[in-house]
C-alpha cells in the first residue's frame, strides 16, 4: 500500500504551445498536463495512477508559456522510485533527480516542453491558490513590425498600421475593477468581474507591438479579448468611447476580433514570501468560491 506521507515539489514550466491541445488533460490530445503526468507516472512507476499537477495557469490550445508553474506531491514510493543517486560525490537531492529524470524521459526529441530548477517547498504553497498575479506577453507584428519567420509561431502578423499611441490609450482605459463580459467567454456560474493591474503596449526594436497583461486571475480568453479590443482602436475600427462603450455593456458581441492564441505567452506568475503562502491561498479560495467556482485562466 503507498505510504501516505507525501513532500510537495515546485515545477517551472516551460512550453511551445504550438502542438499540445492546451494544459489541461483530455482524452486522446497531447497536452502539458498530460505529457507530464504520464511521465511522472513512468519514473515513480505508477502509469495506471500517476502523481497530479496543480497549476498556476491553465492555458489554452496554441498558448505558450515561459513562466508556469505547478506543483506535485510525491510520497515515500515515489521517491523511492526515482531512485538515490550521487553526482561528483554529493548526493542529488529528491528535487534535483526529478527534474533529471523528468528530463531523460523527455528525451532529445521533445524540444517543445522543459522543465526548470525544481524546488521542495512547504504544503502551505500552492501553485494556483498562493500566486499573487499572472503576467502575459502578446505579440504582434503589423505593417511596422518585422515579420521574421523564426518568430513565426509566437508572433502574429497583421497586414495593417497599427497607432501604438492609440493603443496604450485603449490598453490604459480598461485597467482597473470591471466586469469584462464582452472580454470573456461565458461560463455557466462563473463571474467576470476582475481586476486588471497592468496593460501596457510597447515596440521593440524590430517594431514588433507587444502587450504586457497583469492580473491576479483571468477569465477564459480574456487577454486575447483585450487585445483584441486594442487592435481594433489601433486600426482605427474603433474609438476610445465605442471601446468603453462595449466594457460598460457587459456583454460579449462581435465589435472585436478574440486574437489568435499563438501570439499568446504566459511570462511569470509571482508569489508572496513563503510566509504568507497559506494567507494568500485561504483568501484567494475564499474569494473564488463566491465568485468563479469554475475559473480558468487564458
Amino acid at each position: 500500500m503507498p505510504s501516505s506521507t507525501t513532500r510537495r515539489f515546485v515545477l517551472p514550466i516551460s512550453y511551445d504551445g504550438t502542438e499540445f491541445a492546451g494544459w489541461a488533460k483530455q482524452p486522446g490530445l497531447r497536452t502539458v498536463q498530460g505529457v507530464l503526468e504520464t511521465s511522472l507516472g513512468t519514473i515513480t512507476r505508477h502509469p495506471d495512477n500517476p502523481p497530479v499537477l496543480t497549476v498556476a495557469g491553465r492555458t489554452d490550445a496554441g498558448v505558450h508559456a515561459r513562466g508556469q508553474v505547478a506543483h506535485v506531491d510525491l510520497n515515500d514510493d515515489h521517491l523511492a522510485a526515482l531512485g538515490d543517486r550521487k553526482y561528483s560525490g554529493e548526493r542529488v537531492t529528491p528535487a534535483q533527480n526529478l527534474r533529471s529524470r523528468l528530463s531523460g524521459v523527455f528525451g532529445i526529441n521533445n524540444v517543445d516542453l522543459a522543465v526548470g530548477e525544481v524546488t521542495e517547498v512547504s504544503k502551505d504553497f500552492d501553485a494556483r491558490f498562493s500566486a499573487l498575479w499572472r503576467r502575459y506577453e502578446y505579440r504582434i507584428a503589423d505593417l511596422a513590425g518585422r515579420k521574421d519567420p523564426i518568430h513565426r509561431r509566437h508572433t502574429v502578423w497583421l497586414d495593417v498600421d497599427l497607432d501604438l499611441d492609440l493603443m496604450q490609450a485603449a490598453a490604459q482605459s480598461l485597467i482597473g475593477l470591471h466586469d469584462f463580459a464582452a472580454f470573456c467567454r461565458r461560463r455557466e456560474g462563473a463571474t467576470t468581474v476582475r481586476t486588471l493591474q497592468h496593460f501596457a503596449w510597447t515596440r521593440d526594436a524590430e517594431g514588433v507591438l507587444i502587450a504586457t497583461v497583469r492580473a491576479d486571475a483571468f477569465c477564459h480568453s480574456m487577454v486575447r479579448s483585450l487585445v483584441g479590443g486594442c487592435v481594433a482602436v489601433g486600426s482605427g475600427r474603433l474609438t476610445l468611447d465605442e471601446l468603453l462603450d462595449v466594457l460598460h455593456q457587459a456583454k460579449r458581441g462581435s465589435r472585436f476580433i478574440v486574437m489568435p492564441a499563438h501570439g499568446l505567452s504566459l511570462e511569470q506568475v509571482a508569489y508572496p514570501d513563503a510566509s504568507e503562502w497559506s494567507a494568500r491561498a485561504e483568501l484567494t479560495r475564499a474569494r473564488r468560491a463566491l465568485e468563479d467556482p469554475n475559473d480558468l485562466d487564458d
